[in-house]
């Protein structure tokens, strides 16, 4: 069996890849190694498997269709998991188009070539964001999505939308994954707890966003990697799943959690609330529960503790990949 990753050497395309090698897969990976954060990192990622047989990387863009027929070399794919996208909802406040670019055209020349290469089964890795302010909880994914508040949400809705387009015009099977605030080992600099983390251990002040109220719904990647790879093995016709842990908290006890794991206080500079930023995101799991047996175990404070023991132990030079935890 073959899977191609789009995004595989980020932070939530590199743990995919190492489950289903794994599990037995063939993988190929492909990355543009884009400099939205540092390259090194994405590189590093990788470190643990690029020795692999089984695995192979391309370094191409989406949206070149013909590094995208060329990955017919490597023989038949059985599916496609594509994660790979310009991310963070901040940033597409700045930036549009390019948002809109690699979000909307680099996936639709994704699915043109699945549909090219016969390729039975798609997974399109979306995100909470879709759903937008709203004060109901949890989200269910018959909600109403038509008012998202950033590009970069509009794009996930969008690429959903193509996703379907492509399900009813060509019968490919697909699965849309709306993530929910996923954290662990890896995750990019720039996120939340990643800086949050960063900034308490160098003693340096935490620019926080509102008063800290905001209340997210966090969840492991070990528990999202679980979710993609049911998907792939499970899913059938068009269907869309959240995945998260079906639990919130607000980002002031998310430090709170982290000062005790580091055993340092943070320093906190409040900021008037972000343009694009939602109060609240929870999942209602209960389709991905029965259809793909998707069970989150792991709760928000082992998940920090287990990421805060990444950092020390990347700060100290001693760990090239993360362990997946069954």
């Amino acid at each position: 069996m073959r899977v191609l990753i789009t995004g595989a050497a980020g932070f939530i395309g590199s743990h995919v890849t190492e489950s289903l090698l794994a599990d037995g897969w063939e993988v190929v990976g492909l990355d543009n190694f884009d400099n939205f954060y540092d390259p090194a990192i994405k590189r590093e990622n990788l470190k643990g498997v690029k020795k692999t047989k089984a695995f192979k990387l391309v370094e191409g863009d989406l949206r070149d269709r013909s590094a995208l027929e060329a990955l017919n070399s490597h023989g038949k794919f059985d599916g496609i998991i594509h994660l790979a996208a310009r991310a963070g909802v901040r940033p597409s406040l700045e930036q549009p188009a390019l948002y809109f670019d690699v979000n909307l055209v680099g996936t639709t020349e994704l699915l043109e070539f699945a549909r090219r290469a016969e390729v039975p089964k798609f997974i399109f890795a979306s995100s909470s964001s879709v759903y937008g302010e709203r004060e109901g909880a949890p989200f269910r994914e018959d909600d109403n999505v038509d008012h998202p508040i950033s590009p970069y949400a509009a794009s996930k809705k969008a690429g959903e939308l193509l996703c379907y387009t492509y399900h009813h015009n060509y019968k490919l099977t697909v699965s849309c994954l709306r993530f929910f605030t996923v954290y662990g080992p890896r995750q990019r600099p720039e996120m939340a707890i990643h800086k949050f983390t960063r900034s308490i251990d160098q003693g340096e002040p935490i620019s926080l966003f509102g008063d800290g109220s905001a209340r997210r719904d966090f969840t492991f990647v070990d528990d999202i990697v679980s979710g993609v790879v049911a998907a792939l093995e499970r899913a059938r016709g068009y269907r869309i799943y959240n995945l998260g842990n079906h639990r919130t908290i607000e980002v002031r006890e998310v430090i709170r959690l982290l000062e005790e794991d580091l055993g340092k206080k943070a320093e906190i500079h409040h900021l008037p609330p972000q343009a694009g930023d939602v109060p609240l995101t929870c999942a209602d799991i209960q389709r991905a529960q029965e259809e793909l047996g998707y069970s989150p175990a792991i709760p928000i404070e082992r998940g920090l503790e287990l990421f805060v023991e990444w950092y020390e132990k990347k700060k100290k030079g001693r760990i090239a990949r993360a362990p997946v935890r069954k």
